[in-house]
């Protein structure tokens, strides 16, 4: 590549850092903050979308771009005797506490990570299918 990594002040690198470690649960609380209270919403994908301050027709046509970060959903555990490999991989991939990884996979279909770059949400598919679960990159 011919391009220069780009250089990000402490403050953003901070920022990042911060929402990256988030967990589910929190990522959620803050969705919800930002919706209500600043009227910015996630679209599909993972994209942030704001609200338009005024009558934003856009730039017209605009053709599907390639997708660069994925939501990756933990769709079914197909046989319960592996279970609890998946509970130890979602905790892997998350973070999460042990209550909080059973959830997720006691209630699939459920997201495990949202807007994960192409390359780490394919590796956390290929771990959580190794572990005996069907998982969906949307």
């Amino acid at each position: 590549m011919s391009e220069q990594a780009k250089e990000f002040s402490a403050d953003i690198k901070t920022l990042g850092d911060k929402i990256v470690g988030l967990t589910l649960l929190q990522a959620k609380e803050l969705s919800d903050y930002l919706k209500e209270v600043h009227g910015i919403e996630a679209a599909a994908g993972g994209a942030v979308v704001m609200a338009a301050p005024g009558g934003g027709g856009g730039a017209g046509g605009g053709g599907e771009e390639a997708k660069s970060s994925y939501d990756v959903v933990l769709a079914k555990v197909a046989d319960q005797t592996k279970k609890i490999a998946v509970i130890k991989v979602v905790r892997e991939l998350t973070g999460l506490g042990l209550k909080e990884a059973k959830d997720i996979v006691d209630k699939a279909p459920q997201p495990v990570k949202a807007g994960v770059p192409t390359d780490d949400a394919n590796e956390m598919k290929t771990k959580l299918e190794a572990a005996g679960a069907t998982v969906e990159l949307k």
